[in-house]
């Protein structure tokens, strides 16, 4: 199965009040799903994607827009803000438990990130097989349900954060650990956009990588109808053989196998364009006192001379078949 792995955003992420969701909604229900971009998938069975999830046994990250794929990709730091430990199937779509870290918990209860946006694989009709991962985000394109809505209000006395940190991030003496986060985080996205615009990417060299995903997809479904293509034409090809009095029904699955192998079609069509009809079915001589095996029959002693046989190597093939 060819699979592409895909971000998209969903919607509404943090709980009112400042309470933190043990369950975020993080595919719509299926099977239909669009977002607002016009970009649509399809979910026919949420349970297979959560069975896939279980049988793998690895808990899923959640990170802050994507930085497990984009930054670690690469070799940066991409902590993640929690993990997904289960899914859930429910008629609003597929929900994630999450165990969430201390940094996780004081973004949520700050505000800072409204949204999630899962990263999932798909193949090539777009059929959604598994989920990668989800990222916080504040830039939703699929309709979710909102956490705001399914979760209480959940206050908690927050520690005062070091007053000297606060200060050399340049936030105020009541900001929250999640502001000196958020902070952090900006320094080191600055300084990745001051060396992008730097170096801008050769076009020639690189490519953005939703093209590439989009391209492989592509390619993926080419081959996969060109095989089907393939396959329909050594049927026919057999078929039509045994129909025309060529080669024996027996014979049809050992002549598909054959017309499988490299040029194997083309030795097949050449072979029976030189076969005569058969008439009767052929009666093998008792024994063969020079080789001390079976002797071959007329279509047999054909078929060994298309394929450059010796009728000992004939002998151990039609054997074979017959076995089989």
């Amino acid at each position: 199965m060819n699979e592409v792995i895909h971000p998209t955003e969903l919607i509404a992420l943090n709980a009112e009040g400042g309470g933190v969701p043990d369950w975020i909604n993080v595919i719509p229900a299926g099977p239909g799903i669009r977002g607002i971009d016009g970009r649509a998938w399809t979910l026919s069975d949420a349970n297979a994607v959560i069975e896939t999830f279980r049988r793998r046994g690895n808990k899923l990250p959640v990170d802050i827009e994507h930085s497990t794929q984009l930054k670690g990709g690469v070799g940066d730091p991409a902590p993640a803000m929690g993990f997904i430990t289960d899914l859930e199937s429910r008629e609003t779509g597929l929900w994630a438990k999450v165990d969430w870290n201390a940094a996780g918990t004081e973004l949520l209860r700050s505000g800072a990130y409204a949204h999630c946006s899962p990263v999932f694989a798909y193949d090539a009709a777009r059929q959604i097989r598994r989920l990668v991962s989800v990222g916080l985000t504040n830039n939703p394109n699929l309709d979710l349900v909102a956490l705001n809505r399914a979760f209480p209000s959940q206050p908690e006395e927050t520690p005062a954060m070091d007053k000297a940190v606060l200060e050399a991030l340049g936030l105020n003496s009541d900001a929250s650990a999640a502001d000196a986060v958020v902070a952090i985080t900006k320094l080191k996205e600055a300084e990745q956009v001051a060396l992008n615009r730097a170096a801008v990417p050769d076009p020639e060299k690189f490519v953005p990588r939703a093209d590439h995903l989009l391209a492989l997809n592509r390619v993926a479904a080419f081959e996969a109808a060109e095989k089907t293509r393939a396959d329909e034409a050594i049927t026919a090809a057999v078929d039509a053989a045994i129909k025309a009095g060529k080669v024996a029904p027996a014979s049809r699955d050992y002549h598909l196998a054959a017309c499988r192998t490299e040029g194997g079609l083309e030795t097949f069509t050449a072979m029976v364009a030189g076969l005569p009809e058969i008439v009767t079915p052929a009666t093998p001589r008792a024994k063969d006192a020079g080789s001390g095996g079976v002797a071959l029959n007329t279509d047999q002693r054909a078929i060994a001379a298309a394929y450059g046989w010796t009728e000992d190597q004939a002998r151990e093939a039609f054997a074979a078949e017959k076995k089989g």
